[in-house]
């Protein structure tokens, strides 16, 4: 909404050749109509007037995977609905568009109590929000929400319309849509297909409606028409989506933290987890086929946790954060008209002194122990076991016990016990390793401190042994049957009673010594954020990400990632067949795939060279949430989905640097060229709008 005042002319000079009404209008169709918040983390975007819409492989992954089994192993060998009535349903899933937004600052900062109270400040925002967006949707079907920005300074309302009904269309199989795999995440040069096709459907409104077999297509207020013309190096880019999360404006001490210690634990400790996965997924499908969301979600932080600490580093980001602190400070002490700044940055300083005592081991915790997924789904319970035998068949007990029955489907469709175990006696000593000494506690027989490894081993395996929670059949029929003699059984198995003994020290003595200290946090940063603005006026400051729209601009560019090293901005087909070459399992690709690439069957996806060009990169600034994006060129056609970063420019949450940070798109024609030539699903291509 603010692209008008303040990045119009900055785009057009880059060399965009439509206006910013065209990218967000609220009284006419715009780009951003053709843009969806893709269930609760990435994003998405419209390429046809009947609902189609397209997104990452790895957006739609969990979908993909619910549908899949080891008979119809669509992971595997890829879906493509041959018609409507082939689209398969997603209970749960859901797209949001934005409807408008609106700058209602002054509404929450009236009456805002003065008393430094942050627990009453956080009242009356979530108070007047409330109320806010209660007004807002008031006689309409939209939602809404009041999101802050500017760490506290500024707040938003964000009117939505979110559709229920969602349906998976067509994906490719993983050696596409995943291809490369764990070896190329976070990496650049990519040859990734990383696409899967969805359709909205609505009631015959065109509004939304739940699942119905009666709903039809959802007609768009906008779509975007597909470029197959491509992209050349230095043209104008833009991607349009939710980024979730960046925290640009940390001070140097929280920097310094996140680069020499929270980050290189949480690597080691997702590295343990992830060589377990391993070892159990390549030796049984069915396991594979469990665990490879679970597999993906745990490798994609671990590596971009390493590539954000290397990318800081090189980046000199702490003393560049130190550069500005410097002029800061300096600007504060010699005018007194920001007097009331004096003590700001010292008092931020001590404050994240005192949270390096406590983070490091909260983040042990939530990357450690709490990993172990039987620990997790015992302490599930907690909320029915607090509640006497003799309420079972109330209300409480009820909603408790259904809430239950939902969980441990969901559980034990996608867990493998023996793994499980390894992981448990593996984090156990990672604990007692990384956590300081007085953070410790009482030790729980059997895993206590300075147990040996195959005593921990021997221990874990009598606890699954003993433990009825790894025992899908018990569990799921006495919670159907609301059978009261479980509830003495349950609160003494030994996966439960560990499960409160690390989460009871979790929840009462690490959240609640993180949350007080955060309490001192809060206000120190969003006073710095306002101060900042106000002594360093020259400076630009965008809003760091927190899943609301968000447009981000820059040109299609390689990088140097080292010294003597360069990297080309866009990829072709041929590095599939090298990369294949080399036998390793992330590049095995299916037959037909192999045979088309072969014969170089482009047909009119090939660039004016003849080739086939898969990805591109470019120096736009995104984030999680930004999966999926529609990346448009300079008239707003859509030529790639976002989909990736490069491994050093991973560190553009914390701090972006235009030399090292490149978004990896996935090339529009690549995708064609697999719906058309690998897939023969020309149907699709009929109802989307190309440009060639």
């Amino acid at each position: 909404m603010l692209l008008k005042e303040l990045n119009e002319k900055d785009m057009k000079t880059m060399g965009m050749k439509i206006s910013a009404d065209d990218i967000y209008s609220i009284n006419r169709s715009s780009m951003k109509d053709a843009v969806v918040l893709f269930g609760r983390g990435c994003t998405g975007e419209l390429i046809s007037n009947q609902g189609l819409l397209l997104t990452n492989h790895h957006c739609g992954f969990g979908q993909i995977q619910d549908h899949s089994s080891v008979e119809n192993d669509y992971l595997k060998h890829g879906f493509w609905a041959s018609d409507r009535s082939k689209e398969l349903p997603n209970p749960g899933l859901t797209v949001s568009f934005i409807i408008r937004m609106d700058d209602v600052t002054a509404k929450i900062m009236e009456g805002m109590p003065r008393s430094g109270d942050e627990a009453a400040r956080e009242a009356h925002v979530a108070a007047v929000s409330k109320k806010l967006a209660t007004e807002a949707i008031a006689g309409t079907h939209y939602e809404a929400q009041v999101k802050p920005f500017y760490n506290g300074n500024e707040y938003y309302l964000i009117l939505m319309e979110v559709f229920r009904d969602v349906r998976l269309v067509g994906a490719p199989p993983s050696s596409i849509g995943n291809f490369g795999k764990d070896t190329d995440n976070w990496s650049w040069p990519r040859h990734t297909g990383d696409f899967s096709l969805f359709r909205i459907y609505a009631g015959k409104d065109n509004k939304p409606a739940d699942y119905s077999v009666d709903n039809v297509p959802f007609t768009p207020r906008h779509h975007f028409p597909i470029y197959a013309g491509g992209v050349e190096e230095n043209d104008f880019t833009m991607v349009y989506g939710f980024p979730a999360r960046t925290n640009e404006y940390l001070s140097s001490s929280a920097v310094d933290q996140l680069v020499n210690v929270l980050n290189p634990m949480k690597v080691e400790l997702r590295a343990q987890r992830l060589a377990i996965f391993d070892r159990f997924m390549k030796a049984d499908r069915d396991v594979f086929i469990r665990y490879a969301d679970k597999y993906s979600s745990v490798s994609n932080y671990h590596k971009k946790w390493a590539g954000e600490t290397r990318g800081l580093k090189r980046a000199q980001a702490v003393d560049k954060k130190k550069t500005l602190e410097m002029l800061f400070e300096n600007r504060v002490n010699s005018d007194p008209n920001f007097s009331a700044y004096a003590g700001l940055l010292p008092s931020l300083y001590k404050a994240y002194e005192e949270l390096g005592k406590i983070q490091p081991e909260v983040d042990l915790y939530a990357e450690g122990i709490l990993t172990v997924e039987i620990l997790r789904f015992a302490n599930s319970f907690k909320a029915l076991l607090e509640i006497p035998a003799a309420d079972w068949s109330s209300g409480a007990g009820q909603e408790a016990l259904k809430k239950l029955q939902t969980s441990a489907d969901d559980f034990f469709k996608n867990y493998y016990a023996p793994l499980d175990v390894e992981v448990l006696s593996s984090m156990i000593p990672a604990y007692y390793t990384y956590s300081r000494e007085d953070r410790i506690p009482e030790g729980f027989p059997g895993f206590a401190p300075g147990s040996s490894e195959q005593a921990l081993m021997t221990e874990a395996k009598r606890l699954f042994e003993t433990s009825l929670f790894d025992n899908a059949e018990t569990i799921k029929k006495a919670l159907a049957a609301g059978d009261t003699s479980y509830r003495s059984i349950w609160l003494n198995d030994p996966a439960y009673r560990l499960s409160q003994f690390y989460f009871g020290h979790y929840r009462d003595d690490l959240l609640k010594s993180l949350s007080k200290v955060n309490a001192s946090l809060i206000p120190l940063n969003r006073a710095y954020m306002r101060a900042l603005k106000q002594v360093v006026p020259e400076k630009k400051y965008y809003p760091d990400a927190n899943q609301s729209l968000r447009v981000a601009f820059g040109k299609a560019e390689g990088y140097s990632p080292g010294d003597a090293a360069f990297y080309n901005w866009y990829t072709t087909a041929d590095g599939i067949l090298e990369k294949h070459q080399t036998g390793m399992e992330d590049y095995a690709i299916e037959p037909r795939h192999l045979e088309l690439l072969r014969k170089r069957d482009y047909g009119l996806y090939a660039d004016k060279n003849g080739e086939l060009r898969t990805c591109f990169i470019a120096s736009n600034h995104t984030t999680g949430g930004n999966s999926g994006s529609p990346v448009l060129n300079a008239k707003g056609q859509l030529i790639g989905t976002n989909f990736d970063r490069n491994w050093q420019g991973t560190m553009s949450d914390v701090y972006y640097d235009i030399n090292q940070v490149r978004n990896i798109v996935l090339d529009v024609r690549y995708t064609l060229w697999v719906i058309d030539k690998y897939a023969g699903a020309s149907h699709l291509l009929k109802e989307m709008t190309i440009v060639r």
